[in-house]
């Protein structure tokens, strides 16, 4: 439990002959809170895919919680950015969930009432047990999400992954599901990675940043990385870094207007395009 959570030596990830980022190397440390951020095509999701072992890195080395990553690891959970599920599909918050200890084999799942304890457990974990059995595409979209969470933690993982797990919620829902995997992060060496498009909801619980853009990484404490000198420094222009009341906003010298941390409209992006990890 003494090594870092995930390790990234030397690390430079390659599109098409396109550089994404180049000589990352950062230590995530058991039980902390880390915001990934940067430009749509900065290689955040991808970031998540090496994890994962979904995807292999163009140079260098990652440790995945002490050993090489690999697919299927069991002591990885990972929550999907949220979509919306067809209303009439016909499965239960409760089988999706179900999907989380056995999803991966063949056939229709024999009745095994361990892994409906485990259900009902990570269901209860999110307070959702109230709609679990109801048809999954007639909930809301808190409570799909909710559902998705359940599933990533029925295996009781050490690390979870999240890829901007927070996009087309409203306000209400994405402080619910900030404060749910903030509150399962608490309990003893759980790490969570946490892309997002807005550090905003997440900052209290964050505890260092990661920011990608342009080939170029920056990390360290919000305080430390959210700064006009930094910002700056990353993108090649001028950057200003702007708190009001308790939020974080960046303005950018091209235009004078205003955007997420990780959305700055003005400034040109990679536009590198990449499979999505698989839902």
């Amino acid at each position: 439990m003494t090594e870092p959570a995930v390790r990234f030596e030397g690390a430079t990830l390659e599109y098409n002959g396109r550089q994404v980022w180049r000589d990352l190397s950062i230590a995530f440390e058991r039980g902390s809170f880390v915001a990934i951020l940067g430009p749509n095509g900065s290689g955040k999701t991808s970031l998540l895919r090496i994890v994962l072992g979904l995807a292999s890195l163009s140079a260098g080395r990652v440790e995945v919680l002490g050993a090489p990553p690999r697919r299927g690891n069991p002591d990885i959970g990972y929550v999907p950015q949220h979509q919306t599920f067809d209303a009439d599909l016909p499965l239960r918050g409760r089988d999706l969930v179900r999907l989380g200890v056995d999803g991966h084999r063949w056939g229709i799942g024999l009745p095994d009432s361990a892994a409906d304890r485990r259900v009902a457990a990570a269901i209860a974990s999110v307070d959702a047990s109230a709609y679990a059995d109801a048809a999954l595409g007639r909930l809301s979209g808190g409570e799909q999400q909710r559902l998705r969470i359940a599933q990533a933690l029925v295996g009781d993982p050490q690390l979870l992954l999240c890829d901007e797990p927070l996009a087309n919620l409203d306000l209400r829902h994405q402080q619910g599901i900030a404060d749910l995997i903030g509150g399962w992060r608490r309990g003893p060496g759980r790490t969570v990675l946490f892309v997002t498009h807005d550090v905003n909801p997440v900052l209290h619980l964050v505890d260092r940043v990661l920011f990608v853009v342009n080939g170029r990484w920056a990390a360290g404490t919000p305080d430390e990385v959210l700064t006009p000198e930094r910002m700056s420094q990353l993108y090649g222009s001028h950057v200003d870094v702007l708190r009001v009341h308790g939020r974080i906003l960046v303005v950018g010298e091209a235009t004078g207007s205003g955007f997420n941390v990780d959305e700055p409209h003005h400034i040109p992006d990679p536009g590198l395009s990449h499979p999505a990890p698989p839902r």
